[in-house]
């Protein structure tokens, strides 16, 4: 699966929340200053190129839709993460994550018993 720059997975974002949406519909969910339309759709392209997201036509307009699913992609940016900076150790991240910001045993202890279940 390609990688996305932070301003395609910030449309992601949106895309994953709202399933389906036209540009218009996506800058309104921006943050101010909004980018200009064109802006969104060029990186809407890229989306489609990268075979992220496909589009149905409606009116004189397109609806935009996810074709990856946000876990699928999290799931992997995260293997990406652990093999690329912690030696594919699962537990070196974890452990990083854990020291760096500062959790409780309890905090800790919380999350195990979310892995059991």
């Amino acid at each position: 699966m390609k990688q996305l720059t932070k301003a395609e997975e910030e449309v992601m974002q949106l895309l994953w929340e709202q399933e389906e949406a036209n540009v218009a519909s996506i800058i309104e969910q921006m943050p101010n200053p909004k980018p200009a339309y064109n802006t969104i759709s060029t990186i809407i392209r890229i989306l489609e190129n990268k075979e992220f997201v496909a589009h149905r036509k409606k009116g004189k307009g397109y609806i935009y839709f996810p074709l990856v699913k946000k876990d699928d992609y999290s799931g992997q940016s995260l293997d990406k993460l652990m093999n690329n900076y912690f030696n594919g150790s699962f537990r070196n991240m974890v452990s990083f994550f854990v020291k760096k910001n500062d959790m409780s045993v309890k905090d800790f202890e919380q999350i195990l018993k979310e892995l059991d279940k």
